[in-house]
């Protein structure tokens, strides 16, 4: 064995309950599993688990780790995490399928999310398809395995640009092309993100023919739905009806029920999905572990005035009427970017600008219009928020369900992060398994493991079992706790000494190591994943 685990108490991921074992790994895979009374295992060697718990690597259903990946090689925020694999292209928008100028507009419009911008040189944009960009994560190496979702907004943009409108029949056809291509690469699936330009344009008729090719696929539909306010149960049941059609399994991001019109109306929305799972849809969500939401502060704006992509709607902003119009459907109406209720401004807080003239008002809450349009224009739309409009109660309703998984929805970018990015797995066993019991450990586990494995259709990830990907995490269950706060948000969480990734330590006694083992794990057609291939290819 090139490593025992000695002494361990396993949580395997199954939900079942937990047992004292040794486990051996051995080519980077779980080479052998020996219980209490069992004849003990000898390897090159030996890590003292007393004490600990013995888990699967935990997967991040939701990341926005897109170019933090390639940017940092130490990526602490997840790999202290227990994190050992994100699912990445997220919210429909990310870096690939693109040519050079979907590539620039993708980039201008990320800003806050990943940073990147044009002239920003941290990153070579060396890849054009997703296969490229899988190709990137290989070449390079990285911390923790990733998952790639092809975004239907940038397939949109890259194929129609940023209007509004339906396709014709040719762009359709196009864009089919595209989603299957991304597929055949190695993408699990397809995300979209209904309150975000270009893809909040598209149609329920065009997005079920692209669905259509996800199903052909064996993949599954990932969208942030066109509400999670006004109108967010009738948002879920859209998505529900609209992937049954397609005959595609759907996964529904961050699933939350924000906003004052939404408090204490969770077990609607689980009421909807349980009668759905009745009739044999095929669902499956993430949650995070808080309440306040994240996003960029253009992604409040209507959809309408961010038609044409980022430069069009700076030149919306500059002009004093058809700002006007934008601040009255915020205030007045409620915009569509702001999920149908009119905007608070006092529980939008700025969590990273982009220029740095700006840093002063981080931390801060908006008073009013007028300062949110001059912090949008001066930082070329690259401001990131927090907004403090969620409902504990409905958290706590949503992570019981059993077909719930935990995606920490982490932007990396600003100078006050939402909490999340650094805390989201740690929080889960710490505040709600530990303290207030709302699941039990082994549950909390399988909600992190097994069941976004299952998602993924990763036959042998999730578990610890024999033969299964070595992708592990030793955590004391008395202390592990998020170190993040609202406060002191890039915090390194507490309790979690050991993490491997395909059987190489990446934090070893509470320390990131050098290791780079992580690789792009590329689903099959028909199931399984391609990971670590010795050649890499484009698909």
């Amino acid at each position: 064995m090139d490593l025992v685990i000695r002494d361990a108490r396993v949580v395997d991921g199954t939900g079942g309950p937990s047992y004292r074992a040794d486990v051996g790994v051995a080519g980077g895979r779980i080479a052998a599993i020996r219980r209490e009374g069992d004849p003990a295992l000898s390897g090159r060697r030996v890590l003292d688990a007393y004490g600990l718990v013995l888990s699967p690597g935990f997967i991040d259903m939701h990341a926005h780790s897109d170019l933090a990946l390639l940017r940092d090689p130490d990526h602490s925020a997840k790999a202290a995490q227990g994190v050992t694999l994100e699912v990445l292209g997220q919210d429909g928008l990310s870096y690939a399928p693109v040519d050079d100028r979907t590539l620039d507009e993708i980039r201008r419009a990320l800003t806050g999310w990943n940073g990147g911008a044009p002239g920003d040189t941290a990153v070579d944009f060396d890849w054009r398809t997703v296969g490229e960009y899988l190709d990137r994560i290989d070449r390079q190496g990285v911390a923790v395995n990733a998952a790639y979702l092809v975004p239907q907004g940038t397939v949109r943009a890259y194929v129609m640009g940023w209007e509004d409108r339906p396709p014709t029949g040719a762009e359709l056809a196009r864009m089919k092309r595209l989603v299957a291509e991304g597929l055949e690469q190695g993408a699990v699936g397809m995300s979209s993100g209904l309150t975000y330009t270009p893809g909040m344009y598209a149609r329920d008729a065009e997005l079920t023919e692209l669905c259509r090719v996800v199903a052909a696929y064996d993949g599954y539909y990932c969208p942030h739905h066109r509400s999670y306010g006004a109108g967010a149960l009738e948002a879920y049941a859209e998505m529900i009806a609209l992937t049954r059609e397609a005959g595609c399994a759907l996964h529904l991001a961050h699933a939350t029920m924000n906003f004052g019109v939404n408090a204490g109306r969770a077990p609607e929305l689980l009421a909807l999905l349980d009668e759905a799972l009745a009739a044999g849809s095929d669902i499956s969500l993430d949650t995070y572990p808080y309440t306040p939401g994240c996003t960029t502060l253009v992604a409040v704006l209507p959809g309408w005035a961010s038609e044409g992509g980022p430069e069009a709607v700076l030149a919306r902003l500059r002009d004093d009427a058809t700002a006007e119009a934008i601040r009255h459907d915020l205030e007045v109406t409620g915009s569509d970017g702001c999920h149908g209720v009119p905007v608070e401004w006092d529980t939008i807080e700025i969590s990273g600008v982009s220029a740095p003239g700006l840093a002063g008002l981080v931390g801060r809450r908006l008073d009013g219009w007028p300062t949110a349009r001059r912090l949008l224009i001066e930082d070329r739309l690259g401001t990131t928020i927090l907004q403090h409009v969620g409902h504990e109660e409905n958290v706590r309703a949503i992570m019981r369900h059993r077909v719930h998984t935990g995606g920490s929805d982490g932007i990396l970018q600003g100078a006050k992060p939402h909490p999340r990015a650094y805390g989201t797995f740690p929080h889960y066993l710490g505040r709600y398994a530990r303290e207030l019991g709302v699941l039990s450990l082994e549950e909390a586990v399988a909600h992190l493991t097994s069941r976004p494995a299952a998602r993924l259709r990763l036959p042998d990830r999730g578990l610890v079992r024999e033969g299964h990907r070595a992708d592990l995490v030793l955590f004391d269950p008395a202390t592990v706790a998020a170190g993040s706060t609202f406060e002191a948000p890039r915090t390194l969480p507490v309790g979690i000494p050991h993490v491997l990734v395909d059987g190489r330590s990446v934090i070893a006694d509470g320390h990131r190591t050098t290791a780079l083992p992580g690789r792009a794990v590329r689903r099959t057609p028909h199931g399984g994943d391609s990971s670590h291939r010795r050649t890499p290819t484009a698909g």
